[in-house]
């Protein structure tokens, strides 16, 4: 990878619809209380069924302020805020994550509370990965999106996301188990669809 410090010092990033901005302790009083989104934390797998008792965050607003301030200096991973410029509104969160410099790959992370089926989660989805190919250097982006979040996988489709395989049964979820796809996308693939 190129010899840059993006990620002690991460880019905010600019679209039309939203700023992905370097998030940071401050944040966390409002994340927090957009984590207890019941669909946020069923659909990233942070809850295991129905229960209204089981939904939101597992961490106080206090203990995520500390975990976002340790993120915001961390060496293998940028966080951002997700703003929808509209409103100016935090709407979410979004990574790239799990570094790995050897083989130039990161994970890749997303959820959105309430700000659905409006193309942010798109938006969001391709400036980080464009990103992480033009300035972070990277040759592969990955992610785990399970079966029962069929919406990103189609926006993580629409970015140039592949499907590579699937973890049967990965998540239990009330009584039965959800499979979790593995997806990703190259650098190659993203340099030809851009140029196409």
């Amino acid at each position: 990878m190129r010899r840059v410090d993006p990620f002690t010092s991460p880019a905010r990033l600019t679209g039309e619809l939203v700023e992905l901005r370097p998030a940071d302790g401050r944040d966390a009083a409002r994340l927090h209380e957009l984590m207890a989104d019941p669909e946020v934390g069923r659909l990233t797998g942070s809850t295991h069924g129905d229960d209204p008792a089981d939904a939101g965050p597992s961490w106080s607003a206090d203990r995520l302020a500390e975990i976002y301030d340790r993120w915001a200096g961390a060496e293998d991973r940028i966080v951002w805020v997700i703003v929808e410029r509209s409103t100016g509104a935090t709407v979410g969160e979004a990574l790239l994550l799990d570094h790995d410099p050897a083989n130039r790959s990161l994970g890749y992370r997303l959820w959105i509370s309430g700000a659905r089926d409006r193309g942010l989660g798109t938006e969001v989805t391709r400036l980080a990965v464009d990103h992480a190919f033009a300035i972070l250097g990277a040759h592969r982006v990955e992610l785990e999106v399970y079966a029962f979040n069929p919406r990103a996988r189609r926006v993580y489709e629409k970015v140039g996301f592949v499907l590579e395989g699937t973890r049967r049964e990965a998540l239990r979820y009330g009584d039965g188990w959800v499979d979790a796809h593995l997806m990703a996308v190259l650098e190659p693939d993203w340099r030809a669809a851009r140029q196409g």
